[in-house]
């Protein structure tokens, strides 16, 4: 064995051993000061969950008939079962400009802001609560007398309008 030959070949596999030895410190500190990642395994399960439930919902959604989904007897239209009925109102994000101006009837103020404000909303939301579906909106604006007012309008969601595709709120029963 030539020895310049075994002595390159240390000083090689020192320089390789340096090298893992650097880069293995290297990452150990980037890990010390951004930590482990488990807040963020723990929102990207989060995450895959919720895109799952919505997978699910979707598919649910696209295999209700196409109309009005109701949640009462005596109608010629779909009636939903307890169980389709919590899974419906939890798909349905959307609120029809139709849903909303027969809720309004029921609370003049919340007409006076929303016609006063150029029919705009603030807020829209669905939400299973209480073995109910309820639906509901935000408007803020004036009433006839100028004062300022935000004003909740919300309601038992009593039927769906099934699109194929998605669902929207047919019709609110106001509180």
């Amino acid at each position: 064995m030539d020895i310049k030959k075994t002595d390159n070949s240390i000083k090689e596999l020192t320089g390789l051993a340096l090298i893992v030895l650097i880069t293995v410190a290297f990452f150990a500190i980037l890990n010390g000061i951004f930590g482990q990642g488990d807040e963020l395994v723990a929102k990207m399960k989060i995450e895959e969950e919720r895109i799952a439930k919505q997978q699910k919902l979707s598919k649910l959604i696209s295999t209700l008939p196409s109309g009005v989904l109701v949640t009462f007897d005596g109608t010629k239209n779909y009636k939903l079962t307890d169980e389709l009925y919590e899974a419906v109102c939890e798909a349905t994000k959307l609120i029809p400009q139709r849903a909303i101006m027969g809720a309004n009837f029921l609370n003049y103020e919340a007409y006076q802001v929303y016609t006063n404000n150029g029919n705009l909303i603030e807020d829209t939301f669905v939400k299973w609560e209480n073995n109910t579906c309820i639906a509901g909106y935000t408007v803020v604006g004036p009433l006839n007398d100028g004062t300022e007012k935000k004003i909740t309008v919300s309601g038992e969601a009593l039927s769906f309008l099934s699109t194929g595709i998605d669902t929207r709120v047919y019709f609110i029963k106001n509180f």
